[in-house]
């Protein structure tokens, strides 16, 4: 098949299969696997399913023959041929050009990022806001989000240098919930401004020295900061949090996994919020 233009979102199926990497859209594909404009890359069956659920626009899917061999692919491409998705049959080498993955799952897209906003991170009466400081590893930031999400977090703010919470390992580590929960990017001083015209208390983890978790306070508009791997946060966002909480541990362990921190903490403030509702 001859290399098609540019992307363009109409309904359209190839019959013929794509089996140049030279094509145009391989470029697309790899482009955004490294963070550029081209927009998210979703690979896989259930990410795909995930961003058409949420209403996600999908600029363009890839398919192998042998993934569309499988009924749940097949169901799958038939909607996105419905939400007017650009489909174009490709090649499993091709394929494997434009899966960042190292084993392609058969079935990959482009789509559109989120709508962004700060508000949609403080809706409701009483937000509950995950704020990821310097998280640089893109599968724990998005460990993080699917963590804030399952916990009844109302958005989730990627501060400092974390990584891009929509690059294609974080979204992968996020398991879908990246396209689901509020988030926002921004430096730690206007994550803290924001956090502060919201009325949020905002409390940071750090390995020793805070508060035992299960006597701080997590009700009401809560903000739970959480550091990136080794250094943790920075002194300058501990000094302007209102509470500095510690997970207890036995030694001589030091320290958690970001993301595991972030769920100890999350969960109990679910708990003491469920409490206070009863």
């Amino acid at each position: 098949m001859a290399d098609t233009g540019p992307i363009v979102p109409q309904c359209y199926s190839s019959v013929v299969a794509i089996t140049s990497r030279q094509n145009p859209i391989v470029a697309q594909y790899r482009a955004a696997a490294r963070g550029g404009d081209g927009g998210l890359l979703l690979d896989g069956i259930h990410l795909i399913s995930d961003a058409l659920r949420a209403g996600i626009g999908i600029r363009h899917v890839a398919v192998t023959p042998a993934a569309h061999a499988h009924p749940e692919t097949a169901a799958l491409v038939s909607a996105l041929g419905r939400a007017a998705a650009r489909i174009d049959t490709v090649s499993a080498p091709v394929m494997d050009a434009l899966s960042p993955v190292r084993s392609a799952s058969g079935i990959v897209a482009l789509a559109e990022r989120p709508a962004s906003g700060a508000d949609r991170v403080f809706v409701g009466g009483t937000p509950l806001v995950v704020v990821a400081v310097d998280v640089q590893d893109p599968g724990n930031l998005g460990a993080i989000v699917r963590v804030a999400e399952a916990g009844g977090a109302t958005g989730l703010i990627a501060a400092g240098a974390s990584a891009d919470p929509f690059g294609w390992k974080a979204l992968r580590g996020s398991m879908g919930s990246s396209l689901r929960l509020p988030i926002v990017t921004a430096s730690a001083a206007d994550a803290t401004a924001q956090l502060r015209r919201h009325g949020c208390h905002i409390v940071a983890a750090v390995p020793r020295t805070g508060r035992p978790l299960y006597e701080t306070r997590l009700e009401g508009p809560l903000a739970i900061v959480i550091g990136g791997e080794g250094a943790g946060l920075p002194p300058d966002v501990c000094e302007n949090a209102d509470d500095r909480v510690t997970i207890p541990m036995e030694g001589p362990v030091e320290s958690l996994n970001a993301a595991v921190a972030a769920a100890l903490i999350v969960y109990e403030a679910r708990r003491q919020r469920t409490r206070t509702q009863d």
